[in-house]
């Protein structure tokens, strides 16, 4: 049976992702790393500053764009439990659907795009200063790309479409959300999520390198070329 399974033909997923059973590593592990980086920010001084993102520190130490994201607010619970349930209730399900790489890409990017955004941003806002931290760019990344799974598959994804709505809102009327974030995870996350779920067949494949890979140079040449016009690189 064993060689069986090492012989015969791979199963994938209905979007084409490699079916693998069991738990959801992925998601479980971003989770973790999350409640790790959490605790780390109680009893580590200078853990959080060393990570936080703010579109000038982006601009000198680009690790921050991503770090961030496994960084919440150390005195606002809520913030940590939220984002955490969020994750649960839909990265299982894409995990599962696009299979772990595509997954991983999918988080990574729209945790990079909610940071890009936040410096795409900044001149008219004028927060080049403002500090950053928190999953929900990734976060509402999995939320734009559940509602166009969803939808290519048939899916009722009225539930998800009125939690996304909820959640704008509330990045615009709560004071200390970084609905910048928000943004930019929900476009990435809504365009990959698209290209996961819409290309042919035959293709599966090739978008779902290209895809990640297009998205990532349009990003990562978006801040560097307003960091150019500023200056700071």
């Amino acid at each position: 049976m064993a060689e069986a399974a090492r012989t015969g033909p791979e199963q994938r997923t209905v979007l084409g992702g490699r079916a693998r059973g069991g738990r959801p590593v992925v998601t479980m592990t971003i989770i973790g790393l999350c409640l790790v980086s959490y605790v780390l920010q109680w009893t580590v001084p200078g853990w959080t500053d060393r990570w936080v993102f703010s579109p000038v520190a982006g601009a000198f130490e680009p690790w921050r764009f991503l770090s961030a994201a496994f960084l919440h607010a150390p005195n606002q619970l809520l913030h940590i439990v939220f984002n955490m349930v969020a994750l649960w209730m839909v990265g299982p399900y894409l995990e599962q659907a696009l299979g772990r790489l595509r997954f991983t890409t999918l988080y990574l990017l729209s945790a990079l795009g909610g940071s890009v955004a936040a410096v795409l941003l900044a001149p008219a806002l004028g927060d080049w200063y403002q500090g950053m931290v928190g999953a929900s760019g990734a976060v509402f990344g999995l939320f734009g790309a559940v509602l166009v799974v969803l939808r290519r598959l048939g899916g009722d994804a009225r539930s998800i479409l009125g939690v996304i709505v909820l959640n704008v809102v509330l990045g615009f009327v709560l004071p200390g959300i970084a609905w910048q974030a928000h943004l930019g995870g929900l476009v990435v996350g809504a365009v990959l999520g698209a290209a996961y779920a819409y290309a042919p067949r035959e293709r599966r494949a090739l978008v779902g390198v290209l895809a990640p890979v297009l998205v990532g140079v349009v990003l990562v040449g978006s801040a560097l070329a307003l960091y150019g016009a500023y200056g700071l690189v």
